[in-house]
């Protein structure tokens, strides 16, 4: 990696990098308001609706863990009271022994022998008799002071519990609602393209934003250094993972929309939530939503290659972030207006599409 003067240079290009990402995006998303409020209201909800999963999978998983905690403790619990109650019978036990110890008097045990090695090995015998009693009840008190401690310790999990629990059920009636939301936005969009025409339009239009987007991530990450292990892209051709397992809907540089336009990806189609990942070791440039392709995810991998990942239901990485193949970005789903869940993936070399098949192994 780079270090001393280098490292402070590249860090500064990263600070230069997400400005201007975010200037970007910024821009895109107000010419998509401009341009068609529907657009807006779309964006709005799937922004939305990837938040609130992001933060519903974080909470279900925080609810796993407590359960756990809690579920260890209660297993704690159960063998601090099997030692509690063994201590109390041995404790009975000693009492009844000191009961008939004190019947007869020790004055009177010790008196009664002439020997003095056996008052010697008697008075042991007491002194031992009495020390593991004490031990015996100190052991006692501690078990209960530590049943005590884990008893405050399961009511606060179970509170804790509860918590998330309400939380929870609180997010996923807010998801309920920015569903319905982002439906009637969909509605909406679609009975305001009523026509192949005016699909093919908009269609068109979100292919020249997607490639002005790009051309403009290009030369904001032309400076940008990589690490010094790093492994070139073309390298690996035909030996990455595809981003998730599928039988693809379309083939690359095929026909579609009655011929008017061609495949510049892949759709794999796959069950909403479904984990997206990288396919090689790269830069996050891009994580946001844009007209057409819905939550974008797009990673750079140098010397001019990118993948691009489309209509997630989610985005796991952020602007800046390295990821390394087979790492978790986002997760299927159906934003930007489609109507079945799919990732849509293109690679691109110069700002071109590339065949994936080319790159990727089956």
């Amino acid at each position: 990696m780079l270090a001393g003067p280098d490292e402070q240079a590249a860090r500064g290009k990263l600070e230069q990098l997400l400005t201007e990402i975010k200037r970007i995006s910024g821009e895109i998303s107000s010419d998509s308001a401009r341009k068609n409020d529907l657009q807006q209201q779309l964006r709005a909800a799937e922004l939305e609706l990837g938040r609130l999963r992001n933060e519903t999978a974080a909470n279900e998983r925080a609810i796993t863990a407590s359960r756990e905690q809690l579920a260890d403790l209660q297993q704690q619990r159960q063998g601090l009271e099997q030692a509690r109650d063994q201590q109390q019978a041995r404790i009975a036990l000693e009492l009844k022994t000191a009961w008939q110890l004190g019947q007869q008097s020790q004055v009177k045990v010790l008196l009664n022998q002439e020997d003095p090695h056996t008052v010697a090995r008697a008075l042991a015998y007491y002194r031992y008799f009495f020390h593991a009693r004490n031990e015996l009840v100190s052991s006692y008190r501690d078990t209960l002071r530590q049943l005590q401690e884990l008893e405050t310790r399961i009511a606060s999990t179970l509170e804790q519990l509860a918590g998330q629990q309400a939380t929870l059920e609180q997010q996923q009636a807010q998801l309920v609602t920015a569903q319905a939301s982002r439906e009637q936005a969909v509605v909406e969009l679609s009975d305001s393209i009523h026509s192949k025409a005016e699909q093919l339009k908009q269609m068109e239009q979100n292919r020249r934003e997607l490639e002005g987007l790009i051309a403009a991530i290009e030369k904001a990450v032309a400076d940008l250094e990589v690490p010094d292990d790093y492994q070139p892209f073309k390298s690996a051709r035909g030996a990455m993972p595809w981003p998730l397992a599928g039988k693809r809907a379309n083939s690359y540089g095929r026909p579609r929309n009655d011929g008017k336009m061609r495949w510049q990806g892949v759709s794999i189609p796959a069950k909403e939530g479904t984990e997206v990942n990288a396919i090689h070791h790269g830069r996050v440039v891009y994580a946001d939503w844009l007209r057409g392709s819905g939550l974008l995810m797009i990673v750079d991998h140098g010397d001019g290659y990118m993948s691009l990942y489309a209509h997630n239901q989610s985005l796991l990485r952020e602007v800046g972030e390295w990821v390394t193949a087979g790492t978790a970005i986002s997760t299927v789903g159906n934003s930007g207006g489609q109507e079945q869940s799919a990732l849509y993936f293109e690679i691109r070399h110069q700002g071109k599409p590339t065949d994936p098949a080319q790159w990727c192994r089956d």
